[in-house]
């Protein structure tokens, strides 16, 4: 009995011993990183061809850092931060993008409907490489947001490099107050019995919108079924996609979080009762189709309750928080990735489509005569 107990404590001193000898080990090493850190610091402030502002330095490797993690954890400064903020009181106008970073350059999520940025035709995936012609390839997305930034009725430039075309395309955009109106609905098909859905943004109340137009609808026609047109939906509210959600479902999980911290780690699932009464239903998705967006899609599709049609949605599955800092700056980390019903991450695989229909030609609008995937949309229920 002794030599078992004997046997138990020197494994137990030998564990802690390990433990011990790892900590210190992977103390000393990040010691000797930040020396390292200094001495090239030291080193560029004496020898660079230019004189550097310091301070400068280190944001740009603070927000190096931050860029090695995701491309959607950033470094606000306290100008920056403060933008942010004022943003939502009217005194600066937008483009009407949502914009992440990928391999260093500017990469558009989703162009809002009904926006400038829209109405001049820049698409889901293009790439800007330019801002009033200077080269944004370097700069954190905070400071490529920061340049886009001005007063309303002020001209951009835009160069715009797109998937499939060989020369950089520039667009001249006008700045001004967003407003979006989430929600378009209308009867369509030959016979007027198709129920169509325009989602834009998961905004608040943005499910109540969409009931009411769905329960307006069920008063007044016999539709066979919906379409729900999430196409260019950059995300929104979590709360918003997991009630659009339940709408639609009978029952089961809509979506999971998951994170380092016990309380960023949740389960969301529908309740009893299915909004539409189990019509068919068919959602539309592309590039553009981001976050809340591909919850609702990805929910969708697993509990096997609609057809998704179009392209493989953005691949934006993570959850941002602001966190303040003692400089007067902010932090954007990514704090927690969603999971589908199935188990599957959202983050950079997106959503696949059940039937992959492109778009076509250079004259294709959402919701317009050229829209080849609603036209497709509609003949499935001819079928």
């Amino acid at each position: 009995m002794k030599k078992i107990n004997f046997a138990i404590i020197f494994l137990i001193l030998n564990i802690f011993l390990n433990i011990n000898y790892l900590h210190s080990k992977n103390t000393n090493e990040l010691y000797e990183k930040i020396d390292l850190f200094g001495e090239v610091l030291e080193t560029i402030k004496q020898e660079y061809v230019d004189e550097v502002d310091q301070v400068d330095i280190m944001d740009s490797a603070i927000n190096g850092l931050l860029q090695s993690l995701d491309p959607y954890s950033a470094y606000m400064s306290p100008k920056s931060f403060k933008g942010m903020q004022t943003d939502t009181k009217g005194e600066f106008g937008g483009l009407g993008i949502e914009i992440g970073m990928e391999s260093g350059v500017i990469k558009v999520i989703s162009p809002i409907d009904d926006t400038p940025a829209a109405n001049v035709g820049i698409k889901a995936g293009d790439y800007i490489v330019r801002i009033n012609d200077e080269q944004v390839q370097g700069k954190s997305l905070t400071e490529a947001v920061e340049l886009m930034r001005g007063p309303v009725g002020s001209e951009i430039k835009l160069t715009i490099r797109r998937k499939n075309k060989k020369k950089a395309l520039e667009f001249r955009v006008t700045r001004a107050i967003i407003e979006v109106k989430s929600v378009v609905a209308k009867i369509i098909g030959d016979k007027k019995e198709i129920g169509y859905l325009r989602l834009k943004s998961f905004n608040e109340n943005s499910d109540e919108q969409l009931f009411k137009n769905i329960n307006d609808f069920e008063k007044n026609n016999k539709l066979i079924g919906y379409i729900l047109d999430l196409r260019n939906n950059p995300g929104g509210l979590l709360n918003q996609a997991i009630s659009v959600s339940d709408f639609f479902l009978d029952d089961g999980e809509i979506v999971s979080t998951k994170g380092r911290n016990i309380s960023e780690s949740r389960r969301f699932f529908s309740k009893k009762g299915d909004g539409i009464n189990g019509k068919p239903l068919i959602v539309i998705i592309n590039t553009g189709s981001a976050s809340a967006a591909e919850i609702v899609s990805g929910a969708l599709k697993d509990h096997k309750r609609a057809i998704i049609l179009g392209e493989r949605s953005y691949g934006k599955g993570s959850v941002q928080s602001i966190i303040p800092l003692k400089n007067g700056g902010g932090l954007r980390l990514t704090i927690s990735k969603y999971y589908l019903p199935s188990g599957k991450s959202i983050s950079e695989v997106g959503v696949l489509p059940d039937i992959l229909v492109e778009e076509f030609g250079d004259d294709f609008k959402i919701n317009s005569n050229t829209d080849n995937q609603l036209k497709y949309a509609v003949n499935l229920f001819k079928s």
